[in-house]
Parts: C-alpha cells; structure tokens; sequence
C-alpha cells in the first residue's frame, strides 16, 4: 500500500523536469527498469578512487567506483528474454497490470557502461551525450559514487568542502554536466521496501528536489500508470537537492533545493508539482546575476581549459553539527583562485548562498521565494542523515535548457545565458552527439583541506 504524507502547500512551483533519456531498443531486452536483480549479466561497477583530507591538507585516497542508475538500464521478465516494457506503450502486461507484481516479476540487469558512454580512466570519469549501441541509441546517462558494492557513498557536508576538476569544453548550447547532491538512501531503499532487491548495486532509488516523475520504480512498487509521451509517471520521488555543478561551456548554477521531507519521500500526481519541495531553488548563475563576462568560453572562468570547482558548506556555530547557513564558491584555474562573481541586490553586495542572497534575489527577479517557504536552511536534517553524490550528462526535452543557458520566463533575471531561444532538443540530439564531460580528482574535507 502507498503512503502519502500530508505536505500539502498551496503554493505553485515551476517544475524543471529532468529530460527522459530514451534507449531505443531492437531487441527481445526492452529498455526498461526493474527492482529485481537480473541474471544474465553480471554488474561491474567502474572504479573512481576520489580523496579523503584532513586539516592540514592531507589526503588519502579511497577506492571508490559508480553505478549506471536503474533508469538506463535494461530488464526483463524473470527467467525470459521477454521484456516488462514497451518504448511506445509503456508497462507491459502481464505481467505490470499492478504495482507490486510488475516489481517482483521483472528483473533489472548488469550494464556495460561503455554502450552508455560512460568510461573512468584513474579518478577521471567522462560521459558522453549520445550513443550508438548494438540495441540502439542511448541518449545522456546518471550514474551514483559507491562505497562498496552495495551502498552507495554518503557524505556530510556541513563544515566541509567539496572539490573537483570538470573539462566542459566540449559542452555547447543545449547539453549539461551534473555533479550533485540528493537525500537518496544509502541502500537505494533495499532495506526498507521488500519489493526492492536490486537496491544501491544495481542504481535504484533516485530522488531529487523537482519530485522526478520519470522513475519507472518508487519504493519498491512500478511507477504505473506510467504516460511514455510526456515520460511522466503517476508518482514521483522527492529529496533534498544541491547542485554543485549544473553546468556546459556557456552557463554555470550552483542551486540549493530545500525540501520539507527530511527523507526520500513519494509523491502522487498533483502533489509532486506544487507540495513537497522547493524545484526552483535559490541559486547562483552569474549571467543571471549580471555578471555576463565571468564564466565561458575566454572569460575569467574560461571554459576552454580545465577547472577546479571549490564548494564550502559553513555552519553558523562553525561545527559540524551546527545549522548550515552558508554555501561559498571558488574557482581555481593556472593557480590562480577566482572568487565567485558579486552582484548587487537591493545595495547589498552577495556572491555566496545565504538567507539574505535568496529573498534578495527572489524579491530583485519578481519570483516566489519558495526557499524560504520551504524552510530554507533551517530544513537541513538531510545533511546530517548524509547525501549522495550523482553526476550526469543530458539534454532538455522540456526547455531545451533555456533556463541554464538562455532566455527562460520574463522581467528580471531571465536571461541565463547566449545561447539561441530557437534550439530544439532534437537538433542538439542531432548535431552534438559526441558532447561529453570529465568529471576528476574528487577531493572532500574540512574547509581549506582539498584546495
């Protein structure tokens, strides 16, 4: 039986769906997600050692690797080549005529990660856009960072940073990288719903801050009735969400997404668009804010080279326990550390993620200050449970990434970026299949340890 939570708010939020990646599939195997573990394939998680630090400096690496999520992988009825799914149609049944029987009648399987453009070289990890495979074209990819081969890395922010190297040379209008942070369960909820037995191995339990309706399983149960068209199902899945990094060579936001739930939370049909959780967020993309020459191709974050990207979670006691009240940003390029553009709002000078920043942008933009609505900082009991770290490289099927790269809305702030209001997710489909990203040299520790 599903539960649903009485969040109800009436407060209208703009929803930013993450665009549905489609594998077109030519043979018995459909393109589909299960909660099953599959056995015909064996399950390789790619390595990605990352960097533990200390005060001081000191780093010391830990051997970590990623998982492919459940929503690109390909499953099948139990011990058939049938398949559970239908590109066109969607849930096939039988034997996915009911929520849980679909769940325990099909079987997610292994993946080969190069078929998705996904590869690790090192602590490097590049993701190709489109790819040709022997089944078809696999179009973007999301894969999570591991502890071991069961669960999935978590990590505390508060009083720490966040470092890494990203390569968006070759990202253009329309394409973009991912590096973020989302209250999944550790286990991928294999623990808690019996149904799920693929759990964190096998990429399952996603959740984000825009309560994604794209899932195909939620806790366990398939996500029916499922509409293939719009690539939206009946419920979605909510958490707390920061993005670090949302970002392609022309574009860059840093946006924290509070979210009421202090855990993964199911969300049915109306509720995932207007109850649960801030989608907008408060964020900080310097075009946006002004700042039209910091960030792209030439400019003082010059997307042509390599970049170091420095995120610090401060505490307003400067503990580890104490409430988050401020999120900082730098760049590091030829050695030389870049401060995060300023803008001013209101005679105020902002260039971090404060209570402040965010009233004074919402209330400079003519926008709804859902973050404050929310519970902003003060609704930070996800950060103390430990987030999961998600990368990813997509497309926009909804806005054609507008709202990171371009012209998105009207008044204040709605320009993002220079890219052309004529794109067409199809076109960039199309004529930039090979844009990819390298994510490397992931660091974390106390502020000032990694950089």
């Amino acid at each position: 039986m599903r539960v649903h939570g009485n969040w109800c708010m009436l407060i209208q939020a703009r929803t930013m769906i993450r665009s549905v990646a489609f594998i077109s599939l030519t043979s018995l195997i459909a393109s589909i997600h299960a909660q099953q573990p599959g056995t015909l394939f064996g399950e390789y998680h790619p390595p990605l050692p990352w960097q533990r630090c200390i005060a001081g400096g000191s780093c010391q690496t830990v051997s970590g690797s990623i998982t492919l999520d459940e929503r690109w992988r390909s499953m099948h009825k139990k011990g058939s080549l049938d398949g559970c799914w239908d590109s066109q149609s969607g849930w096939i049944d039988p034997p996915c005529g009911h929520t849980g029987v679909c769940a325990q009648s099909c079987e997610i399987e292994g993946a080969d990660y190069a078929i998705y453009g996904v590869t690790t070289s090192g602590n490097a990890l590049q993701m190709i856009f489109v790819n040709q495979g022997p089944y078809g074209t696999s179009v973007g990819s999301r894969v999570f960072l591991m502890e071991n081969d069961t669960l999935y890395q978590t990590f505390k922010l508060k009083n720490r940073e966040f470092t890494f190297d990203v390569d968006v040379s070759r990202l253009p209008c329309g394409v973009k990288s991912s590096l973020y942070f989302v209250g999944m369960d550790a286990d991928g909820g294999k623990q808690q719903y019996l149904n799920n037995k693929a759990g964190a191995k096998y990429g399952t339990g996603y959740c984000d801050a825009r309560c994604t309706r794209s899932v195909r399983f939620i806790n366990g149960e398939a996500n029916i009735p499922y509409d293939v068209l719009s690539g939206k199902g009946y419920h979605g899945s909510c958490c707390l969400e920061i993005d670090l990094w949302e970002a392609n060579s022309i574009s860059t936001a840093l946006t924290y997404h509070t979210c009421a739930p202090p855990e993964p939370y199911e969300c049915g049909d109306d509720e995932c668009t207007n109850v649960v959780c801030d989608g907008d967020g408060c964020d900080i993309n310097p075009y946006r804010n002004g700042a039209t020459t910091f960030y792209g191709n030439g400019r003082t974050v010059n997307t042509a080279n390599k970049i170091t990207v420095v995120t610090r979670f401060l505490t307003a006691d400067g503990s580890d326990y104490g409430l988050l009240n401020e999120i900082q940003r730098v760049y590091i390029q030829n050695g030389q550390v870049i401060q995060n553009a300023q803008v001013n709002f209101g005679g105020s000078l902002y260039n971090s993620i404060t209570e402040n920043y965010c009233s004074a942008q919402k209330s400079a933009f003519g926008e709804p200050d859902f973050f404050s609505s929310y519970g902003g900082f003060w609704q930070d009991h996800a950060l103390d449970r430990g987030l999961v770290l998600a990368m990813g490289i997509e497309g926009d099927h909804v806005s054609n990434m507008q709202w990171l790269d371009g012209k998105w809305g009207g008044g204040p702030g709605y320009v993002r970026g220079t890219c052309p209001s004529s794109l067409d997710w199809e076109e960039v489909e199309m004529t930039e299949p090979h844009s990819r990203v390298t994510f490397s040299n992931i660091k974390f520790g106390p502020i000032g340890s990694t950089a």
